[in-house]
This record gives C-alpha cells, sequence and structure tokens, in this order.
C-alpha cells in the first residue's frame, strides 16, 4: 500500500524507513520543499537522523496533494504545537477510508486539547489510531528490536495499522484505550525533564528511582481521572516510554532537564536545540491545566512548571517535593 509520512523528523524518517522494510510504497512530506529535496539527493536527514542511509525507494513529495493521494495510511509525525497547520493543508485531500496514525505527543497549547481532539476540529470524524511507546527514532531506524502500542477506537483500524507495520524489529500490540495512549505520551515527556534535571545536579540514582516511580503513580492518578485506563499506564506507551525517556540519551526532554539542573535558563537551552523539538516543555503547562481542570494533586508537573516558567531553581523544587506533608503511598 501507499503510506505517507507528514513530517521530515527523526521519529517520521524513521517510521518510514519501518514501513519501507515491509515493502510499501512510502512518501515524505514536510513543510520545507527545499529540506526535501536536500534529504531526496544526499539520502540522509543529517538535521534529525544523521548517519542513517535513506534507500532510494522512499520518496519525497512537497505538494502535499499528490503525497496524500491514492494513499491508505498517512503517519502524522509532526510536532504538537505545528499539527493544526498541517491538517488545513490536508483538509479536502484525504482519500476515502485513509487511516491517521498520530505518533506526536503533546498538548496543544492554549486550547489544551489532546492530538486526537484536534485532529476532529480540523478533519471531522475520521479513522484514526494513535501509536505511542518506548521508540527512540535513532533505536528503530537502525532496526533495534522494539515493541509499541496503537490505540484506536475502531478496533479493525488498530489492527490495520498493526498488520501494515509490524515486523521483527518492530513490534505492535493493539489497544482500545486512545485517551490513555494520548496522555501517557504527553505527561512522560514533562517527568522525562525532572530526570533530567536531577542528572544535571548529579543527584545519582535514588531519586531519580523515586522520580520514576512516584512519577508513574502521578501520571496513572491523572490519567484515570481524565478518562483513561489505569492499566494503560502500567502498559507500553506509559511506564515504558517514561522509563525509557527519563534513562536515554537520545531523550530531548532529558537533555532540557540535565541544561536546567545545569543552571542553565530555559531560552538559552531551547534555542541551542535549534529545530529539534522537546515536547514536554510547552505539554507541562497543558498537563497542569488539565489537572487543576480534574482537581487532581501532581506535585512533580507542577514543580517541573515552575522551574521553566516560574523561575524557581532546580535545588529549590528538589526541596519543595521532599518537604512535602507526609502520605500515604496509595496517594
Amino acid at each position: 500500500m501507499k503510506i505517507c509520512v507528514a513530517g521530515d523528523g527523526a521519529w517520521g524518517t524513521a517510521l518510514a524507513l519501518n514501513a519501507l522494510e515491509n515493502r510499501h510504497r512510502v512518501v515524505i512530506w514536510g513543510a520545507f520543499p527545499d529540506y526535501l529535496e536536500e534529504m531526496r539527493q544526499t539520502r540522509e536527514n543529517k538535521k534529525f537522523l544523521p548517519g542513517v542511509k535513506l534507500p532510494e525507494s522512499l520518496e519525497f513529495e512537497a505538494d502535499i496533494r499528490k503525497a496524500l493521494k491514492d494513499c491508505s495510511i498517512i503517519i502524522c509525525a509532526t510536532p504538537t504545537q505545528f499539527l493544526r497547520s498541517v491538517l488545513k493543508k490536508m483538509a479536502g485531500n484525504l482519500p476515502q477510508d485513509v487511516i491517521i496514525v498520530n505518533v506526536a505527543k503533546g498538548i496543544e497549547l492554549d486550547s489544551w486539547l489532546r492530538i486526537s481532539q484536534v485532529i476532529a476540529e480540523e478533519l471531522g470524524q475520521v479513522n484514526y489510531v494513535d501509536l505511542s511507546g518506548p521508540s527512540h527514532a535513532e533505536e528503530v531506524a537502525r532496526r533495534v528490536p522494539t515493541a509499541v502500542t496503537v490505540a484506536g477506537e475502531n478496533p479493525e483500524n488498530a489492527e490495520f495499522v498493526q498488520k501494515a507495520l509490524m515486523n521483527s524489529n518492530f513490534r505492535i500490540y493493539t489497544s482500545s484505550d486512545v485517551l490513555g495512549l494520548e496522555l501517557g505520551g504527553a505527561i512522560k515527556n514533562v517527568f522525562a525533564i525532572a530526570a533530567g534535571i536531577i542528572d544535571g545536579m548529579q543527584l545519582g540514582d535514588n531519586p531519580k528511582a523515586a522520580l520514576m516511580a512516584r512519577g508513574i503513580a502521578e501520571m496513572g492518578r491523572l490519567g484515570e481521572a481524565l478518562g483513561g485506563n489505569r492499566a494503560t499506564f502500567s502498559g507500553l506507551s506509559g511506564i515504558g516510554d517514561l522509563i525509557v525517556t527519563c534513562c536515554s540519551g537520545h531523550s530531548r526532554n532529558r537533555h532540557v532537564g540535565e541544561e536546567l539542573g545545569r543552571g542553565k535558563k530555559l531560552d538559552e537551552i531551547l534555542q541551542a536545540m535549534g529545530m529539534v523539538v522537546a515536547e514536554g516543555v510547552p505539554t507541562a503547562k497543558g498537563i497542569r491545566v488539565l489537572a487543576r481542570q480534574a482537581g487532581v494533586e501532581i506535585p512533580i508537573i507542577d514543580e517541573v512548571c515552575k522551574v521553566l516558567y516560574e523561575n524557581r531553581s532546580a535545588q529549590e523544587a528538589m526541596i519543595s517535593l521532599m518537604t512535602r506533608s507526609a502520605k500515604n503511598e496509595e496517594e
């Protein structure tokens, strides 16, 4: 079948390579025609996935109408804060019965909507699934064994994507909990910033383990309150993604936290990252808004927001968390 990947970043490119391995026709569309042409000529995504050869069979198309024509699957690999503008370009050009697979992880600023809600606003009723799990692009592109979950309210859509994209290096489980997958993928990025702060402060293993354990509890409590299945947050898209993002050197969100822990300012860190997006930075605001609306206590996410946006030092945030009133672990 023909698959269009909307997004020329690392994750979109890695998934394009995975789809090629399953003998599909794969086209990458991106917002910058000059960069698409550079990738086509050099057969490398030097900005986002350097060192990985892109096969001659991988196509690049700057015209979104041509890229989408006759597609069976569209993989939306556009960062959350830019997704709505891409969806507006897609509107009116979607093939009949196409399945949209979201692989971005975040909450839209100002609207505080999950990605499925943004897509519904811009495209109406579509065949939508969410794909999430512990899956760094740098490893997927090099065919490192990886397991993820794809969720769709219609199980047939999830099973269709599972069959289309799964292979011996990329194992896919199915789920019906779209909301849980979207929230898990978004929330874990905020905890990854906290994990990076601990690494930047060189505090060691004990606090990082405590952060991850309490982060999983916080994620599950909030996710369930917002309508997700508690079990989802104990799976690949919850605890699995949280572990890999908190521990890996590939993690952009953990990198942001590490630099904050070393005393750098957020603006300075993001400027140095250039085009590379750390979804957890804007998402932290959105998750805090949703938690307050739901009346759920989120102490770790609150402290991350204060470090990011309220000039609180990493040391002050750590002290605040450690000196909270005594609690039962189930709270």
